[in-house]
């Protein structure tokens, strides 16, 4: 999970603490300012990766950064398959769980400096995290930034038919509740023109059972040009 610091309002509790919490009592809700609850497969990112998550790991076959990775799972399967792989995260929690597991990881806001910016082959956008800061063009625009040129972002999204929506959502575990903060989810027939817009190609979908992933490209590298 990664919320930019400055997005945050005053009422309630640091989001950061409550995901903490959650990660440490495997229960976390979040909660939509309309009123609808979101899933928080909490469970799933403590575990090793699953058969499911293939769809994700296939494409990250060259360096990858992991955006929000968590507790680390995707990292850590990342680097017993052989490849190179590093995850951000603002949870201190969820960076020690993922160190613990053997994965790289660093405190870090996706929309701060991160090692390696320019450079990455591969970048990944896992469990929605696509929604990270509600504003789902500004976010690919810092994927840009952060791909290698030639580079591939492996970006999970939503079943086709939802289109692009931005909420407020909150979270809450036992008796905390979280400030509000902005989120956004994406559709699967919505990311190519979002893609667009940030300065990215769109080199397909990818589909497995339930799980949807866009596949965004920073370009070729100079040497491949016409």
């Amino acid at each position: 999970m990664n919320i930019g610091a400055d997005t945050i309002s005053s009422a309630g509790l640091n989001p950061v603490t409550v995901y903490e919490r959650g990660l440490s009592s495997r229960r976390l809700r979040a909660v939509d300012n309309e009123g609808q609850a979101m899933g928080m497969c909490v469970a799933r990112w403590l575990e090793p990766a699953g058969l499911d998550d293939d769809i994700l790991l296939a494409h990250c076959t060259r360096s990858t950064l992991d955006v929000g990775c968590g507790p680390g799972r995707l990292c850590a399967a990342l680097i017993e398959k052989g490849v190179s792989a590093m995850g951000i995260d603002v949870s201190a929690e969820a960076v020690e769980l993922a160190r613990q597991r053997g994965a790289t990881a660093l405190r870090r806001d996706v929309f701060s400096w991160v090692p390696g910016q320019g450079r990455w082959p591969n970048l990944l956008l896992a469990d929605g995290n696509i929604g990270i800061g509600g504003d789902p063009v500004a976010l690919l625009r810092r994927v840009q930034t952060m791909l290698a040129p030639g580079g591939q972002a492996v970006v999970e999204v939503d079943p086709p038919g939802q289109g692009v929506s931005s909420r407020l959502i909150r979270l809450e575990v036992d008796d905390m509740v979280s400030s509000w903060f902005p989120w956004a989810r994406v559709a699967a027939d919505a990311i190519g023109d979002l893609a667009e817009h940030a300065g990215l190609s769109f080199n397909g979908l990818d589909q497995r059972a339930d799980r949807w992933v866009a596949l965004l490209g920073r370009g070729s590298p100079p040497w491949c040009t016409r």
